[in-house]
């Protein structure tokens, strides 16, 4: 038993025959016909029967089609409600996303996808990587923009990169004037830094232990994360090793300028989630959106080619 079946009874029920059933169809008349007979066999009983040249419903057909009008009116009534649904529904995304993101790229993506659509509800939260990644891994957070290195025990990685950390120095500052590559071995110990607690961040990853303990020694200020050093270096004179995002964004407000390094100190940069399988449409859109982005960024794009 088939929908087409189904509907080729229905309509012969309503009209009163099968030559009116496949005009309101749109089909041949033997079309109809087989589709009864196909039925028929189904049921196990007989629909209609011959009387002079039309036919007559059966008791059991008229039995069989109320029924019959019943499911149609349901299906109606369920096509509505999706009807109704598409319109009114909001989908709901929760990303979680670390500072530097949380103001550098992500407002650029939600501000795209509010212009190309869009009645998702997006809620974001901003924490660092480890906190991120549990979040997501307990499905608390549908997707997770984070910025350390994989592993992710419990959750699926969607896109992965890394680029350079690079040296964010007032514009006054004596490193300010050299249009080289800093070499860190050169200027550590001598310079003055901001650092990143006791040690600068685990994410960045092949800066040996004695050239970290070199900025130990020469630390001005520690601070709890990067958005915090980005603002020491512009109000209080004193360079640091930021991640080229933050950079970016810093010295586009002015006052500071932004110098390579030789050495190759990692930023990793990632999109995760607990598995495509259960993404929603909103959440890949958004997660689709944010790899773009990244793909298309001039640091990303240069970090490539290098």
């Amino acid at each position: 038993m088939n929908f087409r079946q189904l509907k080729a009874f229905d309509t012969v029920m309503r009209v009163g025959s099968i030559t009116g059933a496949a005009k309101a169809l749109h089909v041949s008349q033997p079309s109809v016909t087989r589709l009864v007979r196909e039925l028929e066999t189904h049921v196990g009983f007989a629909l209609f029967m011959r009387r002079g040249r039309g036919i007559a419903a059966t008791v059991e057909a008229r039995r069989f089609h109320q029924a019959v009008e019943s499911a149609f009116l349901n299906i109606e009534r369920l096509d509505d409600l999706a009807s109704t649904i598409r319109k009114t529904a909001v989908g709901k995304v929760s990303v979680g996303v670390t500072p530097t993101f949380s103001l550098s790229l992500l407002p650029d993506v939600l501000g795209q996808l509010r212009k190309e659509e869009d009645d998702t509800h997006t809620i974001v939260y901003i924490h660092n990587t480890p906190a991120i990644v549990d979040a997501v891994r307990l499905q608390q957070f549908d997707i997770g923009i984070v910025s350390r290195s994989p592993p992710y025990t419990g959750v699926h990685s969607l896109y992965q990169t890394e680029v350079n950390y690079v040296t964010l120095v007032p514009e006054n500052h004596i490193l300010a004037a050299s249009k080289d590559s800093l070499d860190l071995r050169e200027v550590a110990g001598f310079e003055e830094f901001i650092t990143f607690g006791n040690v600068y961040p685990l994410e960045m990853q092949g800066m040996d232990e004695d050239l970290a303990m070199q900025f130990q020694s020469k630390a001005k200020y520690s601070v709890a994360n990067v958005l915090a050093a980005t603002a020491l270096v512009r109000a209080a004179g004193v360079p640091a090793l930021v991640d080229p995002f933050s950079a970016r964004m810093s010295a586009s407000a002015g006052g500071m300028v932004i110098r390579p390094i030789q050495q190759k100190l990692t930023y990793h940069i990632g999109i995760i989630s607990r598995g495509i399988e259960v993404m929603t449409r909103e959440t890949r859109q958004l997660a689709d959106a944010m790899i773009s982005r990244f793909e298309a960024d001039p640091i990303i794009v240069a970090a490539g080619q290098s």
